[in-house]
């Protein structure tokens, strides 16, 4: 009895993981996630920024810089950060474990996508940051009313 020859294509099939798991779709869809939230966290400066300066007109006396706008500030840029670091990890473990471009699956063009965007959000969350540190330098004029 001969065995049955089997065709290559389906040696290939099973021979090579499946690359779209779990693991590559979550940290795929993480990247616009933290893009959104980076640029969000980042204007969310300007809002704080704001708030305390018609807290502080308000009251007619300085009031303390609010850390909440450092928090913010550093936030926005750790998470365009993050996006780009989350992308390039999918792309290193899509290279080793499967043996494929990050553009050679829906997941990582999805990430390869979206990661560009971090790109150019990342100088403008970094200027956001920049006017915080400026503005708590300077301060507001508080008016002739006072």
């Amino acid at each position: 009895m001969a065995a049955a020859p089997s065709s290559p294509a389906r040696s290939d099939a099973s021979a090579r993981p499946r690359a779209v798991t779990f693991g590559t779709v979550a940290a795929a869809l993480v990247v616009p996630l933290l893009v959104v939230a980076g640029v969000a966290t980042s204007l969310h400066t300007q809002e704080i920024q704001h708030e305390w300066a018609d807290r502080r007109r308000e009251a007619c006396r300085e009031l303390p810089f609010p850390t909440a706008e450092y928090a913010a500030g550093w936030a926005g840029v750790l998470l365009g950060l993050a996006a780009v670091a989350v992308c390039l990890l999918l792309a290193r473990r899509l290279r080793g474990r499967y043996g494929l471009r990050l553009g050679e699956t829906w997941p990582g063009l999805l990430a390869a996508t979206t990661v560009w965007f971090s790109v150019l959000a990342i100088p403008m969350e970094l200027i956001q940051l920049y006017v915080v540190y400026s503005a708590a330098a300077s301060g507001i004029n508080l008016g002739d009313g006072c």
